[in-house]
């Protein structure tokens, strides 16, 4: 099993534990692909919830320029939501498995043809 398979099983249980979410393996491992080589360090595999730049580099870098959307109240209310879905007691909110939520969240699959 190569390292990044070891981190999609890795987050796969991660949403189905703490999310209670059963993950569409085929979209995971897009995203996973998609974060790059982020997922290999521990600083930057997960997202720093209370960390408000942390949470504008999610929105700009993410749901604006990789899904697409437009800027607005919705996007932080979406990652908001996210967060909170994830729990304030998960200190590990990875990456991987907040870009795989808000995607869903906006439908937005698509950008991972």
């Amino acid at each position: 099993m190569s390292k990044r398979d070891e981190m999609i099983a890795k987050y796969a249980a991660d949403m189905k534990d703490k999310l209670g979410v059963t993950a569409d393996m085929d979209l995971l491992t897009k995203v996973v692909i998609g974060c790059g080589p982020s997922i290999y360090s521990a600083d930057s595999e997960t997202v720093a919830a209370s960390d408000p730049a942390e949470i504008d580099r999610v929105k700009n870098n993410f749901l604006i320029k990789k899904l697409g959307m437009a800027d607005g109240p919705a996007l932080r209310e979406a990652i908001d939501k996210v967060m909170s879905d994830y729990g304030s007691a998960n200190r590990n909110k990875f990456r991987a498995v907040v870009y795989y939520m808000l995607t869903k969240h906006f439908g937005k699959e698509s950008a991972y043809g």
